[in-house]
């Protein structure tokens, strides 16, 4: 005995049935009401939202024998042959397996046939972007003037591929992600009609798991119920889904936004103990962050009971927009495939953030007391030779959190702004030069193989800078032709544009090493000077 799964089973079979779409179903039912269909469609969408089942009632009311209102009417001949499958006057096309041209000039051979019973023969053409050129081709004329009894819908998720020519033959229709709200609802009917007891937060985590596909929810509920049971309880959603649905999540998202790293680096390393899936755990964080952002916002609606609402809305109170959106970004980014201790792209993140704060704090403070950016030029000079300040110093510029963990290397400088001053009587070109390093080091762990810095460190400088075109200057083929490459060009391009606030493009010449700057010594820097006349002593030279 087989039985439908449930997507087939509650397919929809008319209009006002379809979830989430309802500017398109509208267009399409007044231009049924008042014959004005189209000879062909463009239906384009991601997957589960309905293309293909929009354009089988789309074909059946076309062919309905009762067709009044544009709804099919689901109970003559021609309506129950396209329910049950039996229809001949419809024909699918799965483009993906029957691509080529050969499949096209078969259709085009048939296409002039009247159809068996119906008035129209429907062709649907599912995701129709993986046809080859000269198939699109061979369609092209057909589709432009197919005979009167002939209507077309090509159904894709990738309308990029289909060439424009194809596109301007067909009247489009863009089908959306289905709101959460709309596909909870459906939920619940087909939980009332199947005799399901499902809890309300249970069918949210089904419907916000599926982004937007009704197909994956319904596919996901049957799944619940297979193994489970006709009651679903939203803990086992939970663990079907591989959520934790941890309160450490919140603690965890506290300690952050209050920069407290102790706390933070012994609440991550608690949960890799307790053997949670950390990818996902950071899943649910970064989305419990975006919580607090849309709150502290006060944009859109967040799905929170009441006490977790007022609980985010305590954190938020704290902490600025800015400062939420960095913690965002920093976990968002933590890429986990290439760690080798699987803890480390948390606590990088969260020791990352912290340090920003406290640099920007102590940086507010510096310029509060007139003191400019005097503190940085005692940890490093612009020609890149670090000097070691007295000791105190050096203990006063680390937060003693991360000299405790010895997170920080002593004498290294701390983060400052790049941006040239348009004020400043250096020119920009220079600018650039005496910072090259900094931004060679803020270039390190970019890239596929995170090795983008290792291409520019001693490789190259910038040589001329004329509008926003930056000439780079390269000492070996080798680099050159790597930062050619668009691959890693557009990668530097984009990191000039953030470290330095303005956007550059650059072009890559071959100086030789001749064109390698001297090295100047240390009793040739002012500042290495001024820095040695305070106590300060030269440990290396790059």
């Amino acid at each position: 005995m087989t039985s439908q799964v449930f997507y087939r089973k509650w397919r929809p079979l008319t209009l006002a049935d379809v979830v989430g779409q309802e500017p398109i179903t509208r267009t399409l039912l007044n231009a049924l009401a008042t014959g004005r269909v189209a000879h062909a469609y463009l239906f384009f969408g991601p997957r589960g939202t309905g293309k293909t089942s929009t354009g089988r009632i789309l074909a059946k009311a076309v062919n309905c024998l009762a067709n009044d209102t544009g709804e099919p009417c689901n109970t003559c001949s021609i309506c129950q042959a396209f329910i049950g499958g039996r229809a001949l006057d419809l024909i699918e096309i799965d483009a993906a397996s029957n691509r080529g041209i050969d499949e096209i000039r078969s259709l085009r051979e048939k296409i002039n046939f009247a159809p068996n019973v119906a008035r129209y023969k429907v062709y649907i053409i599912d995701e129709v972007h993986m046809l080859t050129e000269p198939a699109f081709n061979a369609l092209l004329k057909t589709l432009e003037e197919p005979p009167p009894h002939v209507i077309f819908v090509l159904a894709t998720t990738e309308v990029h591929k289909v060439p424009a020519t194809i596109t301007s033959r067909c009247q489009r229709f863009d089908f959306r992600r289905i709101p959460q709200a709309a596909m909870i609802k459906r939920l619940e009917h087909i939980c009332q009609e199947e005799g399901i007891k499902a809890e309300a937060q249970a069918l949210a985590l089904i419907a916000k798991s599926a982004t937007g596909s009704l197909r994956d929810a319904e596919n996901l509920l049957e799944q619940m119920v297979v193994y489970h049971g006709p009651s679903i309880e939203v803990q086992q959603v939970r663990s079907e889904l591989g959520l934790t649905g941890d309160a450490r999540i919140r603690e965890l998202a506290r300690l952050i936004l209050a920069r407290d790293i102790s706390g933070g680096l012994t609440m991550i390393n608690r949960i890799a103990n307790d053997g949670l899936d950390l990818r996902q755990f950071n899943r649910e964080l970064v989305d419990y962050l975006r919580g607090v952002l849309l709150v502290k916002a006060d944009a859109g609606s967040v799905s929170l009971s009441a006490e977790e609402m007022a609980e985010v809305k305590g954190i938020a109170a704290k902490v600025s927009l800015e400062e939420v959106s960095q913690a965002i970004k920093l976990f968002a980014q933590a890429d986990f495939r290439f760690s080798l201790q699987a803890t480390l792209p948390l606590e990088l993140a969260m020791v990352d953030y912290a340090l920003l704060g406290r640099v920007k704090s102590q940086e507010s403070r510096v310029k509060s007391q007139g003191e400019g950016d005097s503190r940085a030029k005692r940890l490093q000079t612009p020609d890149s030779r670090l000097v070691e300040p007295p000791i105190a110093e050096v203990d006063r510029e680390i937060p003693r959190p991360l000299r405790d963990q010895g997170s920080v290397v002593r004498g290294q400088p701390l983060p400052r702004s790049l941006i040239p001053d348009p004020r400043s009587p250096i020119p920009e070109i220079e600018h650039l030069q005496q910072h090259w390093n900094d931004f060679v080091n803020a270039c390190r762990g970019e890239g596929s193989g995170g090795n983008l810095d290792a291409l520019l460190r001693r490789a190259c400088r910038p040589v001329s800078l004329e509008g926003h075109s930056l000439t780079l200057g390269f000492y070996a083929e080798f680099q050159r032709s790597k930062i050619e490459d668009p691959k890693y060009g557009c990668m530097v391009e984009r990191k000039l544009k953030e470290v330095f606030g303005k956007p550059y493009e650059i072009r890559c010449v071959l100086i030789g090493k001749e064109g390698r700057p001297a090295p100047i010594s240390a009793s040739e820097s002012l500042l290495v000077k001024e820095a040695l006349s305070r106590g300060a002593r030269i440990i290396s030279e790059e």
